[in-house]
Formats: C-alpha cells, sequence, structure tokens
C-alpha cells in the first residue's frame, strides 16, 4: 500500500509536521508518566483508525517496558484490572476527545473532574495538548492512507 501523498517529502506537509513535532516535545517533556502519554496516544489512534499511529504508539510502548497484557487491553479498558485510577481517567478523557463530534457538549464534565482528581494542571495541560496532538496526527495519516507495520521503535523520536 502506498499514501496518497508523501508527508515527508512534502515542503507544506513537511513544514506541518516540524510543527506538530515540535509541539509534542512539550508534552514529552512534561511530568505527565510516559506511559501513560503511550497508551493515550495508542487508544486515540485505536479510535480514529490511525494504523500507522497504532502501530507507532504500539511498538514504542513495548519498547520502553509496557506489557503485552496492557497493551492488548487498551481497546477494552473498561473491563481490563490492569490500569491505574489515573491512567483509567486519561484513556476516557482520550475517547472522548478523539470522539468530540460524537458527544453533544464534547467532553463531559465527569470525565473532566475524574482527571483532575488525578493530575495536576500542568499534566491536564500536557494531557489536553496530547490529546490534541495525536488527533491532529491520526487525521493527517488517515487522509494520505500512511502505511502502518513497518515503523521501528523510536524511529521517529
Amino acid at each position: 500500500m502506498d499514501a496518497r501523498l508523501n508527508l515527508f517529502d512534502n515542503a507544506t506537509a513537511g513544514k506541518m509536521l516540524k510543527y506538530i513535532t515540535a509541539a509534542g516535545k512539550v508534552v514529552t517533556d512534561s511530568t505527565l508518566p510516559a506511559a501513560t502519554q503511550q497508551l493515550v496516544a495508542l487508544r486515540a489512534s485505536q479510535i480514529n483508525g490511525c494504523g500507522f499511529c497504532t502501530d507507532m504508539h504500539t511498538k514504542d510502548a513495548a519498547h520502553a517496558g509496557e506489557t503485552p497484557v496492557r497493551l492488548n487491553l487498551v481497546a477494552a479498558w473498561r473491563e481490563a484490572t490492569v490500569f491505574t485510577e489515573a491512567e483509567r481517567a486519561a484513556l476516557e478523557l482520550a475517547e472522548q476527545g478523539a470522539r468530540i463530534a460524537d458527544a453533544v457538549g464534547g467532553v463531559t464534565d465527569e470525565a473532566w473532574a475524574n482527571a483532575t482528581k488525578h493530575y495536576d494542571e500542568e499534566q491536564l495541560a500536557a494531557l489536553v495538548s496530547l490529546i490534541a496532538g495525536i488527533n491532529a496526527w491520526n487525521r493527517m495519516n488517515v487522509i494520505t492512507q500512511q502505511p502502518a507495520g513497518d515503523y521501528q521503535p523510536g524511529q521517529w523520536g
């Protein structure tokens, strides 16, 4: 499968990717736990049908020591016992943030309140930024049909 557009060789797309990557570094460098960052990016990518990002975040998380059980259960986190309450709050926020058009009013007050129980304001800002950023990546990759499967852990950062 070939992508509709090579995002990496296109001048305009390349500039956009540089900005999104730079913005993502703010999140990576934050105090939001790295495992939470990977789980959130993975869940949003699953919801958005982004094979490229699902491949990337699954492999990067595994390379960083995430267990296969947790990675396999991200899509069914509500029924899984392997996630902390903080991770569950972040996954709920990620789901609602990815499905913002599906819900009247967007993210619920309950989901936000639950997240505030587990994360300070800086971590909440990182979490919101992460959710917005991964949704941007997902949309670019889905629209251009970026192929999945060849990513190597750490390849992009």
